[in-house]
Order: structure tokens, then C-alpha cells, then sequence
């Protein structure tokens, strides 16, 4: 079938559920709404001070504006975090003492923290290099939480579980938020303790609230990625219990100082606004998704998460079969991408990665997954994943010309 004529039905199909993602947009933008309303936001938190960041009035009230908005006692947002790795990196140093043990529930974590963690590399600082112990539970077969072994799994020296929200680069469903609170509950049941820490990366707002809503005692994000809107140039947050974040902060800057300093180089109205936008953009995401979704289902590629269902992060998984396909795929997005349309991806071997990847990128802010991208490891059993997207339409012209370069693979 003619990719025009494949985009068109799925278009067709997919009206109820763009009015259903409509609602939902609707209910977190009023969430995000009230939180500004009830924090009296003007135009002179735009404002910001240089050097040490000492008294910035914008981003003391941001950090309560955004802690409201996650139902949070407290977030830090700043433009000193890297990026989400390094976010979660602060909170698990933040926490974690020699002795201590780190255990994910989720199967293995994302290729990026394993030389935080210290499964990969040597001598860099890796929480093992500390003394800090690390256990994961493995998912069942059918890749869902082994909810029987976490009833039991938290020991004396568990004093953090890691649970990572989005599949990462696995074919793992991500998690729903009722399953993150059925996660803490059961850690909790076993020690009150135990802090439940969530990486909320690609799943902030797709659904009507965070996981510190739900229990969670900390968790954090990239604002390249959904609480960003696509406008954020750089930063991250951590969000939870007060002296959780303070602990986070503390990493970030240093004892003494912690959520207390960092200038954010007149950034405020963009944090501000980024937030702001940020339902409409995840709205638009969730479409391109579904669309991408049941498009590839159609032509037999097996696809995650299902055509229709319920979304629970901003990533769709295809499963291509074959490093070309993979490599094409990227090479048709990119050359429908708004910034380097010209170039050819390629790839490459990336920071804290241990497979080679190929990214389709051509965003305007540098690595940005809440605008439309696309990569993939290249290996078994090569799996892209489509991310982000400020408006559906672009993903659904992007898609043709993805039709069209693997039709002939």
C-alpha cells in the first residue's frame, strides 16, 4: 500500500484516541495552570542574578511551582544538570552511603547508568568504587514486573530501589503509574525506610499525575525531554521529599550549598514557559506515537507499545529486524527534520553507551527527545525507537519517507 494512502487510514482510525489525548492534555495543562495561579508567577521571575546564584526570587519560585505540579514536597530545576543521567546520578549520590545497596525492580537499567553504577568502567567514581552494592531483579518472560520476588527482596542494607519508569532501549512495556505505586507499596510493606526512587524520564505528564504523587520518596528528569516543552536549552530536576532533593542538591553543588546556589544565566522565563507548554507538547508526542505505532503494525513489524493502547512514556519501539533497516529509518527522519535535514546519520559509538548507536536528530535543541527523534542501538534484535514530537503531522511526514526507505530492505 501507498504510504499517503497507510498515513491517511491511520489518521481515520486514530481520531478517537487524539480527542482522548486532548482530555488528558487538557488536565495536566490546568494541573500546570493552577500551580502558576496559586504561586502568583509575573513577569519579574524572569528575572535572574549572576555568579553564585545567591537570592534568585524566579528560581526559588519555579522549584515550588514545579514541586506542585508533580505533587512533590519539594524540586529542584536547574540548568547545571547535564542531563537526565546526571540528574539521577545526583540523587543516587545524594542518598547512597558505603554499605548501602541499590536494587532496580525493573530488570536492567538504561545503557547510560551502568558506569554510574559501576557495571561498566573502572576507576571513574562508580557508586561500587564507593562501596555501594548493586542487585536487580530480572523481569518475568513476558518482560512484566517478577512481582512475587520484590514481596521478598528488600533487605537490612536496601536502603534505595531504583525503578526506571520508561522501557529504556528494551522491549519491556514501561511502567504505568499504578505500577509504580503497587511497587512502593510492597518496598514500603517490607521497610518504611527504604526510599523509592523513580526515574521519570519520557513520562512526565502521560498521565494525570508523578509518581510523587503516588508515593514516591524522590525522583528525576531531563528538561530536554518532556518537562521542557521543546524550548528548555538545558537542565534537569529532582523532585520528592525535602531532604531528599536537599541531599540531590548537595551532589550538584556541595555540602553547604546545595539547592541554595547555581545562577541560571537568564533562562527563567524559558524554565518558566518550557513548563507551561510542556501537556501540549507531550499531547502531540502521544499522537505521533500512536500513529507510528499503527502505521508498522499494519505492515506486520512488531511494535511497542500496541497500536491503540493506552501510552505510558513518549517512546514507540519498532522492532525492524536488521541494522540496515535501522540505519534507513534514522536517515529518512533526519532528512525531514527541521535543522540538518541535509545530513546522513551514521553509526557511532556515544558517551556512557555500550553498543554503537544511529541517531536521527535534527532538532533545535541539541539532543532534545520532546522534539521528534529517532535511534537505535544496533544490535539484537534491532529495535528503533521514535521519541518525542511537537506537533503529529511532522511525525506523519517524516513516516513516508520512512516507508519508503525500508520498503526496499
Amino acid at each position: 500500500m501507498e504510504p499517503q494512502i497507510l498515513l491517511r487510514e491511520a489518521e481515520q482510525a486514530l481520531l478517537p484516541h487524539f480527542a482522548q489525548i486532548d482530555r488528558q492534555t487538557q488536565r495536566n495543562l490546568r494541573r500546570v495552570l493552577e500551580a502558576f495561579r496559586n504561586h502568583q508567577v509575573g513577569v519579574h521571575h524572569f528575572s535572574t542574578v549572576s555568579g553564585y546564584g545567591h537570592g534568585d526570587l524566579g528560581r526559588q519560585i519555579l522549584d515550588q511551582v514545579f514541586a506542585e505540579v508533580m505533587g512533590a514536597e519539594a524540586a529542584a530545576v536547574r540548568v547545571q544538570f547535564v542531563s537526565g543521567t546526571h540528574a539521577i546520578t545526583c540523587a543516587l549520590f545524594g542518598v547512597l552511603r558505603p554499605g548501602d545497596e541499590l536494587l532496580a525492580v525493573a530488570g536492567a537499567p538504561y545503557d547510560t547508568m551502568e558506569e554510574v553504577i559501576g557495571l561498566r568502567g573502572q576507576g571513574q567514581g562508580s557508586l561500587q568504587d564507593f562501596g555501594i552494592t548493586y542487585r536487580q531483579l530480572e523481569l518475568l518472560p513476558n518482560g512484566s514486573i517478577d512481582w512475587a520476588a520484590l514481596a521478598t527482596a528488600i533487605r537490612p542494607e536496601t536502603r534505595m530501589v531504583l525503578i526506571q519508569r520508561s522501557c529504556g532501549y528494551s522491549w519491556r512495556a514501561s511502567l504505568a503509574i499504578a505500577d509504580i505505586e503497587r511497587i512502593i507499596s510492597l518496598v514500603k510493606q517490607q521497610n518504611p525506610n527504604t526510599v523509592c526512587f523513580v526515574d521519570n524520564c519520557y513520562g512526565e505528564f502521560v498521565a494525570d499525575c508523578e509518581p510523587t504523587a503516588v508515593g514516591a520518596d524522590l525522583m528525576a528528569g531531563s528538561l530536554i525531554k518532556n518537562p521542557g516543552g521543546t524550548i528548555v536549552t538545558a537542565g534537569g530536576y529532582v523532585a520528592g521529599r525535602t531532604d531528599l532533593v536537599e541531599q540531590a542538591c548537595c551532589r550538584l553543588t556541595s555540602p553547604g550549598i546545595g539547592s541554595e546556589g547555581g545562577a541560571t544565566f537568564d533562562q527563567n522565563r524559558l524554565l518558566f514557559q518550557g513548563l507551561f507548554l510542556a501537556p501540549q507538547m507531550v499531547g502531540e508526542a502521544l499522537k505521533g506515537n500512536h500513529l507510528v505505532a499503527w502505521v508498522f503494525d499494519k505492515l506486520g513489524y512488531p511494535v511497542n507499545p500496541l497500536p491503540e493502547t493506552p501510552r505510558r512514556d513518549v517512546i514507540q519501539a519498532i522492532k525492524l529486524g536488521s541494522p540496515e533497516k535501522i540505519i534507513a529509518f534514522c536517515k529518512a527522519i533526519q532528512s525531514w527534520s527541521p535543522i540538518g535535514s541535509y545530513l546522513s546519520p551514521v553509526p557511532a559509538e556515544q558517551p556512557g553507551y555500550e553498543s554503537e548507536l544511529v541517531m536521527a536528530g535534527g532538532t533545535f535543541i541539541d539532543g532534545s527527545t520532546s522534539e521528534f527523534s529517532a535511534d537505535g542501538p544496533l544490535r539484537e534484535p534491532y529495535v528503533v525507537f521514535c521519541q518525542g514530537g511537537t506537533h503529529w503531522t511532522h511525525v506523519a511526514i517524516a513516516m513516508e519517507s520512512a516507508l519508503e526507505a525500508i520498503a526496499t530492505l
